[in-house]
């Protein structure tokens, strides 16, 4: 029930500007989300890289209405790109990317060449894109977009959401050499029709997914918090014989820190996936969402700074 509940706060503009007015909003937001600017970004990069992680970062900015938006968003992109080539933090940092973020849901053509624009730069810079998921309606759409940018940039991930009720299909068609796939639970509110309802089915269809890609010859890079599931990624990744370097796991910046630490110590890579930005609603809602743990952690920020 309050997955649900968060679920329908993420698009409440009203709640946005409650919960934006809370004094310790801020604090809470510090712990999943980097920070406003490109500084920040790579700010927490360096500390990740430092502590032998990898990253993924995302600018927030998911509501683009307009196609000045959609441009600004890429100059971000091209921006933080630039930024982390003169760092030298290409080699641990790639980018995820939101279709709707470079205007989408204005002009698929205009996504694609904003998304070609910023993956263009990613090679440049020696590192790579991954197309993030949204809900499902734009789900081939986005599939669409990824095979005309790999045809030039082959090493742009993919992302794939275990309960939609297609994505064993999706796994199969995208399992195959050089192709880098990120299979998360799914954050959105998608209806019954298109996507597993209860937590046990949704689990289910994540371990089926996840069969298709250690068993495929992609790249499969497993993005959960869930201990179950960690588990059997790394008892699949023994039984199809993949070795470290051929398969990673992904957590969220914020989430599960010590779990993060403890992957890469027993020489697993981990890409922890760092937003950045002003629009972080959204974001958080899905967060809180995801893992009633951090619905926890929220109230108990709350109650003590009453």
């Amino acid at each position: 029930m309050l997955r649900s509940v968060f679920l329908a706060a993420a698009g409440s503009s009203r709640m946005e500007r409650l919960i934006s007015s809370v004094p310790v909003s801020k604090g809470i937001v510090q712990r999943f989300v980097a920070g406003a600017g490109a500084d920040d970004a790579l700010r927490t990069s360096r500390v990740l890289a430092d502590d032998g992680l990898a990253v993924s970062l995302d600018h927030l900015g998911e509501d683009t209405l307009t196609a000045e938006q959609a441009a600004a968003t890429r100059d971000q992109y091209l921006l933080l790109l630039g930024r982390l080539k003169s760092a030298g933090l290409t080699p641990a940092a790639e980018v995820s990317l939101k279709l709707s973020a470079v205007g989408q849901k204005l002009d698929d053509k205009m996504a694609y060449e904003y998304a070609s624009a910023i993956c263009a730069a990613a090679a440049e810079a020696g590192t790579t894109v991954t197309l993030d998921a949204e809900d499902h309606s734009t789900t081939d759409s986005t599939l669409e977009i990824l095979s005309e940018l790999r045809r030039d940039y082959p090493s742009t991930g993919a992302v794939l959401q275990a309960y939609l009720r297609r994505t064993e299909g999706d796994c199969r068609e995208l399992a195959t050499a050089g192709s880098r796939v990120r299979l998360c639970k799914g954050a959105y509110a998608e209806p019954e029709s298109v996507a597993y309802q209860s937590a046990l089915d949704v689990d289910k269809a994540y371990v089926r997914c996840l069969n298709i890609l250690m068993s495929g010859a992609g790249y499969p890079m497993v993005a959960t918090h869930d201990p179950r599931l960690i588990a059997i990624a790394e008892d699949r990744a023994r039984w199809f014989d993949r070795q470290s370097d051929e398969f990673e796991f992904q957590l969220l910046f914020g989430v599960r820190p010590e779990e993060q630490t403890r992957l890469a110590a027993a020489g697993h890579t981990v890409r922890v996936y760092v937003p950045y930005g002003d629009q972080w609603y959204g974001y958080l809602m899905r967060r809180l969402a995801e893992r009633p743990a951090n619905v926890a952690f929220f109230g108990r920020a709350l109650t003590s700074k009453k």
